[in-house]
């Protein structure tokens, strides 16, 4: 049995743990940052406020598993609270959660609202020399209060919106999600950080459908079939060059007895020319990469990358299977659309599902996997976004590539991760909704046991795994699940979407399978912003 001094202790450690973790992720994004931004265009403001968003975005998932762990934390597994753990204390423990989803969600909102949009209007503004400190500031307040509009807008409506629908009386499972509506408290100032959250959690929800499901695909893809030969592009390389050298010869000889050349044969010929000049950019780079340590170093670790690439389509197949089951168990057993399709436990059970209580026997190992799974959502959203770009509507606004993005794109980026990591907490509850509701806490129940003389019964109490039907007061529910049940509609808009994710992903992992090795210097030959003095050998 746990003494408090002991319990004091773990929660120190633990909190020593919670800080290194923090100091892990912003060498991660310092790192990252640093990795992609141009060499030529790099800006302080726009780079300290690239790290600082992917920071805020990578500790808010980190909360998810943390809240789990608590509420977990503060019982036995045979279903008995911890002596530490009164009513006060849990309350306390509840409280400090919830108060920290909101400060990183208000942190959240003034980033997406406020701070991006000010620091790229005014990157926008600074590339006009003529434009003063002062004017640039005024201008990228002006175009960033329609930002702040559309956040006060959020907020006005998210206060007053009403929570309730009509009751459905045939519904039980309604009256279940009713219950959990109230339980979160009817502030209206909550409710109105939690409506303009959830909004943003709707455009991270089509932000995880464009980049996340593609790159759930593509990453572990391109790790198994790997790059081009160098060697091999750059005698294809050599091939063109000739080829068009040919052809630049071919035209220019019709001028040799001083007649003018055509306008089609001189349009062609600055083609050729801008061609040539391509294929020699190309073959320097070419060349360095073929000679360089770093493409020897890569190719060591070719079976690593394709071991790694394995496990992630692994991971990948088991994240699409389980919310596959999790969808289908909630168009056949939830109360429909005016509950938001929530349903308490699993009808049908998913591969997930099954894992997570037999790892729960082993500490800390179902959370290790729950940070996985984030971590892995996570990073194949980055791999998604650097594999399609950042566009709007059919028109591409910028590209990311090693060592060649530019602030504006950083900026975009980190935008667009910011609001797939609030997705990410549906996500994981869609894939275990039991695990994200109550995670290891037991309750216990009274069982009746005859004896053997048949004299007389007895009872006994008997540890379960907490569940819907469990007492308020025996089994503490995640403050991640409250947040993200508060507004109905928004979950029926989240269950869709999670239809639209798996058939996203299916046409990725085509579209992948199709798609032949990635050039070892892709994107040389279609941007115009590469210094030939400083060539990348960062194959991606």
């Amino acid at each position: 049995m746990a003494t408090p001094g002991a319990a004091s202790a773990e929660l120190v450690i633990g909190w020593c743990i919670f800080g290194l973790l923090l100091l892990a992720i912003l060498a991660f994004c310092w790192i990252y940052v640093r990795k992609y931004q141009s060499r030529r265009e790099s800006e302080v403001v726009s780079t300290i406020t690239a790290i600082f968003s992917l920071a805020i975005a990578l500790i808010t998932s980190a909360l998810l598993p943390v809240d789990i762990f608590l509420v977990s934390y503060m019982k036995n597994q045979n279903g008995t609270f911890k002596d530490w753990a009164n009513a006060n204390v849990s309350r306390q423990i509840e409280d400090t959660v919830l108060y920290g989803y909101y400060t990183l969600y208000s942190v959240i909102l003034f980033c997406v609202f406020f701070w991006i949009p000010f620091v790229y209007f005014y990157y926008e503004e600074k590339d006009d020399d003529d434009t003063s400190k002062c004017t640039q500031i005024k201008t990228a307040l002006k175009y960033t209060l329609g930002f702040v509009v559309i956040c006060a807008l959020l907020l006005l409506v998210g206060a007053f919106v009403p929570l309730n629908v009509p009751n459905n009386k045939n519904s039980t499972e309604w009256e279940k999600v009713k219950f959990l509506f109230e339980e979160l408290g009817s502030s209206h100032g909550l409710a109105a950080l939690s409506f303009s959250i959830s909004s943003l959690t709707l455009i991270g929800m089509l932000a995880a459908i464009t980049y996340t499901a593609y790159g759930m695909s593509a990453l572990p893809l391109n790790l198994i079939k790997g790059t081009r030969s160098a060697a091999y592009e750059r005698l294809e390389n050599t091939e063109d060059i000739e080829e068009v050298e040919q052809h630049i010869q071919t035209i220019k000889s019709k001028s040799k007895d001083g007649r003018p050349l055509p306008a089609r044969d001189k349009r062609a010929l600055k083609q050729f020319e801008e061609r040539l000049r391509t294929l020699k950019k190309r073959e320097r780079h070419l060349e360095f990469i073929e000679n360089s340590w770093w493409t020897k170093f890569c190719g060591a670790l070719r079976p690593l990358k394709i071991i790694w690439g394995i496990f992630f389509i692994l991971v990948a197949l088991l994240f699409v299977i389980s919310l596959f089951l999790s969808n289908l168990d909630k168009a056949l057993h939830s109360a429909g659309i005016d509950s938001g399709f929530i349903i308490f436990g699993a009808n049908l059970s998913n591969p997930l599902n099954m894992l997570l209580p037999l790892l729960q026997t082993v500490f800390p190992l179902d959370y290790i996997l729950i940070t996985i799974i984030i971590m892995y959502f996570i990073f194949t959203s980055m791999a998604g976004i650097r594999n399609i770009g950042i566009w709007f509507f059919w028109i591409r606004l910028y590209k990311i590539r090693r060592g060649r993005t530019r602030p504006q794109a950083l900026l975009f980026l980190c935008m667009i991760l910011l609001l797939i990591v609030l997705h990410t907490s549906y996500m994981i509850y869609s894939l275990a909704p039991q695990y994200v509701m109550y995670g290891s806490q037991n309750y216990l129940i009274e069982t009746n046991i005859t004896s053997d003389n048949h004299k007389g019964n007895s009872t006994l109490s008997v540890p379960k795994r907490c569940d819907a039907d469990a007492p308020e007061d025996q089994c503490t529910v995640t403050r991640t699940y409250l947040f993200l049940h508060k507004f109905w509609f928004f979950s029926a808009a989240y269950y869709f979407g999670n239809w639209a994710f798996l058939g996203v992903f299916l046409i990725g992992l085509i579209v992948s399978c199709c798609k032949g090795k990635k050039s070892v210097i892709e994107g040389v030959d279609e941007d115009s912003d590469i210094s030939d003095d400083e060539p990348s050998v960062y194959s991606v």
